[in-house]
């Protein structure tokens, strides 16, 4: 029987473990696999030889690691060149899946790595490789296409709603005559879900976000100092969500930290900018903060929801391989609103991949700076769901999975 090979790839999530672990409890529950491998740190591992034996985890270690978060066999931000540019990477990929006798090839990423599921099924069948390389959807994010949601999405916004709702009992407790602004910036790059996601605190008209800056609009300076002020005037204080990926309405970005190499542009910074602007203009005190990692880190606040979806889409892209589903994605599909219930769907990588999402036009507020019931009704059911965490010692007990690597069977 032809070996199993899961790799991890991005930013990772809360959740993705979750999949992790379903994805080596279904190969082994089929019968069909040989062994289940993972790669360490994604692509760059497999290029590396960096493999790993999932077979000394328990059925207790495989509860215990899909309740962790990060990425625990180790992730990667990388990118394949065209075959026809550069067929070098190819080669190396498929000697090693050969000489590890891996038949299926399961990628774990976002729109990239779905672009890269469909480079390496693509060359595979061009070579006459026999290989079943399927995606496994996630992102904080939520920018996939062809999905109703992204597994880490649900999480991260149950995290950064949170965060938003307990600031604000905080700057509503601070409020006197000295008029406050709050800030926070949230991830996303050009998809503004996560921002949108923090209005999931609003209980009443004067909650907190009291503002929500997304990419979709740019930002109207006049507009939004003008709703500031009021706000401040009406309460005393402002909250203010924004996406990592804003801009002016001139196109130019709020704030960029770094441009790679390669042109991947780091961002991060929008928040601090905006909390100054709004300082420098309107006088009042300023507060921001980035929860940056912590977002898609917080294992303690999972979404069960979150938690089912990265489950599920890690089962059905075993499914899919072994039936030979070659270069699909499972994508969850939205069945209805109230209740809210969905299923899974096979959805080809190449038409999802390198594509962005972005949150539609009618769930953002005419003006620019909030958004509208509609956004709220379809992010609630997301969020939704508690799951029981261990502490120890006060703290939540994750583990750490130290997996022997495989003796590598190449030279170089």
């Amino acid at each position: 029987m032809k070996n199993l090979l899961y790799a991890q790839s991005g930013g990772v999530t809360a959740v993705i473990n979750a999949s992790a672990a379903a994805v080596i409890e279904a190969a082994r529950a089929s019968g069909q696999v040989g062994h289940v491998l993972a790669a360490r740190h994604g692509l760059v591992g497999v290029l590396d030889e960096a493999l790993l034996d999932t077979s000394m985890l328990s059925a207790d270690d495989l509860a215990r690691l899909a309740r962790t978060p990060g990425g625990a066999f180790g992730s990667c931000r990388f990118d394949l060149p065209e075959p026809e540019d550069d067929a070098a990477p190819y080669d190396r990929l498929f000697q090693v899946l050969a000489a590890h006798e891996v038949g299926y090839l399961l990628y774990n990423g976002g729109n990239g790595s779905m672009h890269t599921v469909a480079q390496i099924a693509g060359e595979a069948a061009r070579r006459g490789v026999p290989l079943v390389t399927v995606g496994v959807p996630k992102t904080v994010d939520n920018d996939i296409e062809g999905t109703d949601c992204c597994p880490g999405f649900g999480s991260a916004g149950k995290y950064v709603a949170t965060a938003m709702l307990e600031a604000g009992m905080d700057l509503r407790a601070m409020a006197s005559r000295v008029g406050r602004v709050f800030v926070m910036e949230v991830m996303g790059r050009n998809a503004g879900w996560l921002a949108a996601a923090t209005a999931l605190a609003r209980r009443g008209g004067d909650d907190p976000p009291h503002i929500v800056l997304m990419p979709e609009v740019p930002i109207d300076r006049a507009r939004l100092l003008a709703e500031v002020e009021r706000t401040v005037a009406r309460i005393g204080y402002c909250a203010i969500a924004v996406s990592e990926g804003i801009s002016w309405e001139g196109g130019e970005r709020v704030m960029e930290q770094h441009v790679d190499a390669k042109g991947y542009v780091q961002l991060g910074g929008a928040g601090q900018t905006i909390a100054r602007l709004l300082s420098a203009e309107l006088g009042y005190k300023h507060h921001w903060a980035i929860p940056d990692y912590l977002q898609r880190a917080a294992g303690h606040l999972v979404s069960a929801t979150d938690f089912e979806q990265a489950h599920a889409v890690g089962s059905a892209a075993v499914e899919y391989a072994l039936a030979g589903r070659d270069a699909m994605m499972p994508a969850i599909r939205r069945v209805s609103d109230a209740p809210y219930r969905w299923d899974i769907v096979p959805v080809p990588a190449a038409e999802v991949g390198n594509r962005e999402r972005l949150v539609p036009a009618h769930f953002i507020r005419d003006d620019g700076l909030h958004v509208t019931p509609a956004a709220i009704d379809w992010l609630r059911p997301l969020v939704a769901g508690e799951l029981p965490v261990h502490f120890d010692g006060g703290v939540p007990d994750w583990r750490q999975f130290e997996l022997p690597r495989l003796a590598s069977r190449l030279a170089g």
